[in-house]
């Protein structure tokens, strides 16, 4: 028996992007487990989406930039086709009320077309450090500064790999007691906040948190002037 040819599917009829968020316990959860939260409420709220052509169609679904696990986050995006037009302050809410807690839809604003990962090209994060001071921490800021490279060790299935921070990092400075902000760029490799934190502890051994970390992305987008855009709306940095 002949196998039928796959079954081409029309293509969307309209593209929105969401930014979502990431809080409290929900920031343990992979970006795996966040799609399938994700394409349950879409099911679950029957939203009308658009898939792709093929053998096995599935939703059109594109995400940009996820964080890291074990990482909050208030500014994570992905871009959904849907097969009829819908609007976008019901699919927010409709989303933001079927989603666990801890995921929440934050604004839901509509395509420019334009490939969502080209808008992402920086991120700021706060970084806590539970039980260190403000001294502590402008020491460590002033000796990475200083320093002509800084590293981190990460794991990866290749066996360990050694990472030069200092290239990404496009501003460091203090937010508050215990925490610092940071403004990262994204690119290859892709510097993470515990890599930062992992950096500045290499260079200043005295900074010596007394909790595990705690690593928030409050915006991510475009760089313009040392600034994060968000491509949501306000700038944030």
């Amino acid at each position: 028996m002949s196998r039928q040819p796959p079954t081409s599917q029309p293509p969307p009829v309209q593209r929105l992007r969401l930014r979502y968020a990431k809080r409290g316990r929900a920031r343990f959860a992979s970006q795996r487990d966040f799609a399938r939260a994700f394409e349950r409420a879409l099911r679950r709220v029957d939203v009308p989406m658009a898939y792709s052509s093929g053998f096995s169609p599935h939703p059109r679904i594109s995400y940009a930039n996820a964080c890291p696990t074990g990482c909050a986050s208030e500014a994570e995006y992905l871009e959904i086709g849907l097969a009829r037009q819908v609007d976008a302050g019901w699919l927010a809410d409709a989303l933001d009320a079927a989603l666990p807690q801890g995921l929440a839809i934050v604004a839901v604003a509509e395509s420019d077309r334009r490939p969502l990962a080209s808008e992402l090209e920086a991120s700021w994060w706060s970084l806590e450090f539970p039980g260190v001071s403000s001294e502590a921490l402008a020491d460590a800021v002033d000796a990475f500064e200083a320093c002509a490279s800084a590293t981190a060790q990460r794991q990866t299935k290749n066996g360990l790999r050694t990472v030069d921070v200092k290239p990404a990092v496009v501003s460091l400075e203090a937010g508050g007691p215990g925490v610092l902000r940071v403004v990262s760029l994204a690119g290859t490799p892709l510097v993470r906040p515990d890599d930062v934190a992992s950096a500045l502890e290499s260079v200043w051994p005295a900074l010596c948190p007394t909790a595990p970390e705690i690593f928030t992305r409050l915006a991510q987008g475009r760089l313009v002037d040392g600034v994060v855009v968000d491509p949501f709306g306000p700038s944030a940095g």
